[in-house]
């Protein structure tokens, strides 16, 4: 590919922030100038002068920052898909943001930005907790960041549902729209960019050590580890600059460095300089997209859709390009394995607590009822209860089926696509007024499945995952443009996200329950071809297995089952991820005895968590997604703090 000089892409960032000016306003070019320079304006002139130009300077700033924490994130981890998006420093700070917001006092007056950088850094240890260090550069970093904000979203979800009326403005903000009415924001940022612009230059050279690998960076004298957490706190507090600004606009930061690479940077040095300069590129090119769009529309498109829709195919094409091994490691699969307990012994726990859960309570007062429900409470009781049992088996044994084909621990349901898919349909059956959603759900995660089906014996597993990923980053495009519009919509669809049981009746609960019963028997015969495959292919092959045909049937399943979970309560995330590994954790080694104890982890930790939504905050009702997420999360806070405590 030729090579772009840096003037040739300084010119076109000039020539593309004239354009976005030039759209945005009626006057001519003669008129902005005296429009820059006077304080006797018209209605149109004060328009461009406190709207649209301070709109403009503020889409440069934040290309600049966005785009130069993408790239020292990618240099650093060496890694082409790392970004504060994709590995889930972005989710941090924004629910970092949000639940600052909603729970600190008004008199502690903390700065936004660092409510940022603390989220941002908390989801950034825990990603490299989940993968470890030194799997920042392949597949697993991708996983654990994608499964990062899942749960940071399930906690931001969680708050802003609880806080409707305040949320309402919360969401319209943190959509990511450029959209200004004073230079405020530009005299904020400023500041704050500059003195991390000067300190760049100091960390080109330990970055071109870090290119030869950590090893021979220590022997020519580099503090690896001292220049990795500096390095990750200034491209953390980059990123946190643009969210505290305008919100989440999370393709930046990866497209910018990975044009950049395309055109040519290699050395530390062109790639930061060209990663800027392309990051303006990119911003102005999605708010001038977003700005355009807009005007045809009656509603607002916010510049992180826009971002959104332009990033998410480059996402799934480097994905497809690059290089990584299927197989991976991290703390996950470093988990202990404890002294084995006898089945039968989980099974009379499992059912004792979900019992519990049948006859505990809260009446009309809220006071506390320990008794068998009436006929009228119990008719709305039981449906919610097995349907929320019957999504947590099905998750759990599509997670432990998905980990093992992918032979990779961080593998579940909600990072195949096949729930991003029920969300799009979702929004399309919104948009269309359909009067049963569950169709255009189904239809959605059927289309999705029906791909991944085709694909399974034709691409290697690791691909079909992150082309899920990618499906997933197009779905959040899409859900930002639902969500700023602050309307009851946006919460209906943000309840329905957030996996909620309130509305199950009795047939859906039967219906579902029935599915998974029907898939789990087929599931369970196939515990040895399980068991070989985890092996890997070669030694599958040399039993006579035929490898892609098992793999395509068991993708089917797994696919299947979350379908008919996705197309009911939504994308339940993070379930299908810890609940096989905790089955392991606790002592079942057989596959047939971690599909068995899996599941019953799975119907247990749903049925506890419907009893939380509906007692927690009594008699305000929560979606049970949401908690289960947030539940396994935490149990996985635990087994890796766990895991660390127990390490030599």
């Amino acid at each position: 590919m030729k090579y772009l000089t840096l003037p040739v892409l300084l010119a076109f960032a000039l020539l593309l922030a004239v354009f976005h000016l030039q759209m945005a306003t009626p006057l001519e070019l003669a008129a902005q100038w005296r429009a820059i320079g006077s304080d006797d304006l018209g209605m149109d002139s004060i328009v461009f002068k406190y709207a649209h130009l301070p709109r403009t300077v503020l889409a440069i700033f934040l290309g600049v920052a966005m785009a130069l924490s993408g790239s020292l994130l990618q240099q650093l981890t060496q890694n082409p898909l790392a970004s504060p998006m994709t590995l889930g420093a972005s989710a941090g700070a924004w629910c970092a943001i949000v639940l600052g917001g909603l729970l600190l006092p008004a008199t502690w007056h903390l700065p936004i930005e660092w409510l940022a950088m603390g989220g941002s850094l908390f989801a950034l240890l825990l990603v490299v907790s989940l993968a470890g260090w030194r799997q920042l550069h392949g597949l697993g970093a991708l996983l654990a960041g994608t499964a990062v904000n899942l749960l940071l979203g399930s906690v931001a979800g969680i708050a802003v549902m609880m806080n409707d009326q305040y949320s309402r403005s919360l969401l319209v903000w943190g959509a990511g729209d450029m959209a200004q009415n004073d230079w405020y924001w530009v005299g904020w940022v400023l500041p704050r960019l500059l003195p991390a612009l000067l300190v760049l230059p100091m960390l080109c050279r330990p970055l071109q050590l870090i290119q030869l690998g950590s090893d021979a960076a220590t022997a020519a004298g580099l503090n690896v580890a001292r220049f990795a957490i500096l390095t990750s706190l200034l491209a953390l507090w980059l990123n946190g600059l643009a969210i505290s600004a305008v919100g989440m606009i999370g393709f930046i930061s990866l497209l910018a460095p990975a044009l950049a690479r395309l055109l040519g940077a290699a050395k530390p040095a062109q790639c930061l300089m060209y990663s800027a300069v392309l990051g303006v590129i990119t911003l102005l090119a999605a708010d001038t997209l977003a700005m355009y769009v807009s005007s045809l529309l009656p509603e607002l498109l916010p510049s992180s859709a826009a971002a959104g829709l332009l990033g998410a195919p480059v996402l799934v094409w480097l994905c497809l390009r690059q290089k990584m091994p299927d197989r991976v490691g991290g703390a996950l699969a470093a988990m202990k394995v404890r002294r084995r307990v006898p089945l039968p012994v989980y099974l009379f726990l499992g059912l004792a607590l979900m019992v519990l859960c049948a006859v505990l309570g809260r009446d009309v007062q809220g006071a506390w009822t320990l008794e068998w429900p009436d006929a009228g409470l119990w008719a709305l009781r039981w449906p919610r209860l097995l349907a929320a049992s019957a999504a947590g088996v099905g998750l759990a044994m599509a997670g432990l089926v998905l980990q093992r084909l992918l032979n990779n621990p961080l593998a579940s349901p909600d990072l195949l696509g096949i729930s991003s898919g029920a969300s799009l349909g979702m929004l399309l059956g919104m948009a269309l007024g359909v009067s049963q959603p569950w169709l255009m759900t189904s239809a959605g995660a059927a289309l999705v499945l029906m791909v991944l089906c085709w694909l399974a014996p034709r691409q290697s597993p690791a691909r079909l995952v992150l082309l899920g990923v990618g499906l997933s980053s197009l779905l959040e495009a899409v859900l930002q443009f639902v969500l700023a519009q602050g309307s009851n919509d946006s919460f209906k669809l943000l309840n329905w996200l957030a996996g909620s049981t309130y509305h199950t009746n009795a047939g859906d609960a039967l219906a579902l329950a029935a599915w998974v019963a029907l898939l789990g028997l087929l599931i369970l015969p196939a515990s040895r071809v399980l068991a070989l495959l985890g092996l890997g292919e070669s030694h599958a092959r040399a039993t006579g297995l035929n490898v892609r045909r098992a793999r395509a049937l068991l993708f089917l399943l797994a696919g299947l089952l979350s379908l008919a979970i996705s197309s009911q309560f939504g994308p339940l995330a993070f379930i299908g991820l810890v609940l096989p590994q905790l089955a392991i954790q606790l002592g079942a080694r057989k596959v047939s005895t971690q599909l068995l104890l899996a599941s019953l982890l799975g119907a247990t930790l749903l049925a506890l968590a419907d009893f939380a939504s509906r007692t927690l905050f009594f008699p305000m009702q929560l979606p049970v997604g949401a908690l289960g997420s947030l539940s396994c999360g935490m149990l996985l806070v635990l087994a890796l703090l766990t895991t660390r405590r127990g390490a030599p």
